[in-house]
């Protein structure tokens, strides 16, 4: 009797091992994802953040038209985005869109028109209204739209 009794013991101690085993285990891994969870949020963050600064030049500056003209060159082919360029002889008109054309909506952008528009060997003829003057200044501002993503520059000749 007294080994049926050591035996019992010995199995109820194997049992509350194991569950004391496996509720750690649920333990650990409820915490570790959780902190994966935050992890991944500081991470998209920290994304949206490292994304946005290639615009921040943009930012509320003034620029020389050679400027423009390279940061056209440079964003015209982007999806879901426009450069619009507004020049001395445009003054009063919405410009020119080079890339995509987008809707502002007060200081948001609406919608994004699919469409190229490729003006750039206008931009570079002097005797076109569309002519962005290398030594000229133009003020710089980018847009939003409601998801807080850039959509597009505007660039005005002061």
């Amino acid at each position: 009797m007294e080994e049926n009794t050591g035996v019992g013991i010995r199995v109820a101690a194997g049992i509350f091992l194991t569950i004391m085993l496996i509720t750690i285990v649920v333990i650990i891994t409820i915490s570790s994802q959780d902190a994966a969870k935050q992890g991944q949020t500081k991470m998209a963050a920290i994304t949206t953040q490292l994304s946005d600064t290639e615009y921040q030049t943009y930012s509320n500056t003034v620029l020389s038209g050679s400027q423009v003209l390279n940061a056209v060159r440079q964003y015209m082919n982007q999806e879901q985005f426009g450069v619009q360029v507004i020049t001395g002889k445009q003054r009063g008109t919405k410009g020119t869109f080079y890339g995509n054309e987008f809707v502002l909506d007060g200081t948001l952008v609406s919608k994004v028109l699919d469409g190229k528009n490729d003006y750039l060997s206008s931009a570079e003829d002097q005797s076109s209204n569309l002519y962005i003057n290398p030594s000229g200044k133009f003020k710089s501002s980018i847009v939003r739209d409601k998801n807080n993503m850039i959509r597009g520059i505007i660039f005005e000749q002061e």
